[in-house]
């Protein structure tokens, strides 16, 4: 990670606390939490305080110029929300949130905003988009090429040459076979096997998967 800036993080719920866990596996200084809920104002998370608003000004100036900004949610329609207000107000990207104890294959192409929690391994030539979460020990497989606002599972394997749409939900455990082209805005149950294409907005599970 060719962080510098310390880091405003977005989100003070789970993934805002795999994303300041990721951030210290890398000595990154996480300046502190932002958050929509004002019953955590002023409290703290592993010694790192909870500042305010994300809409509040006088914290928004900082990004850019002295800190950078990771967003922490795995609700779609906040984060693009919360993002395109980044982009209007500050002119910036989220930056990735890559854990130390990984692999990433030095041919990986990745995009902003992406959050990947420890023994994620990545192989050769995997295109990925941005604001993505992959959880712990996620396998991505060759060639595979994986959209924006996608999230997949602990433990999930995404096989060679799998193509995954934008907005798609892979359930921890799940097996995509090589492949395979998952359409946008599916979602994969947790430990299924998909052995097909599947359409968009679907939703699928079981061994091997089907409609449910």
């Amino acid at each position: 990670m060719n962080i510098i800036n310390p880091i405003l993080i977005i989100g003070a719920d789970i993934i805002g606390k795999i994303a300041l866990e990721i951030f210290k596996s890398n000595d990154i200084i996480v300046y502190g939490f932002l958050d929509d809920d004002k019953t955590k104002y002023d409290k703290e998370i592993d010694s790192i305080a909870v500042l305010g608003s994300p809409d509040d000004d006088g914290f928004l100036k900082l990004i850019g110029k002295k800190c950078d900004v990771f967003v922490a949610s795995d609700d779609s329609k906040y984060k693009y929300k919360t993002i395109e207000m980044l982009n209007e107000r500050r002119k910036v990207m989220p930056v990735n949130a890559i854990h130390s104890k990984n692999h990433l294959s030095s041919t990986l192409v990745l995009g902003f905003g992406n959050l990947l929690n420890s023994g994620v391994n990545i192989g050769t030539f995997v295109t990925i988009g941005n604001h993505n979460i992959f959880h712990t020990n996620a396998i991505i497989e060759a060639q595979a090429t994986i959209g924006s606002f996608v999230q997949i599972g602990a433990g999930s394997i995404i096989g060679t040459n799998v193509i995954i749409e934008d907005n798609v939900f892979i359930g921890s455990g799940a097996t995509i076979v090589s492949g395979v082209k998952i359409g946008a805005g599916a979602r994969i149950g947790a430990g299924s096997v998909v052995v097909e294409n599947v359409k968009p907005n679907a939703t699928l599970f079981g061994n091997p998967a089907k409609s449910v």
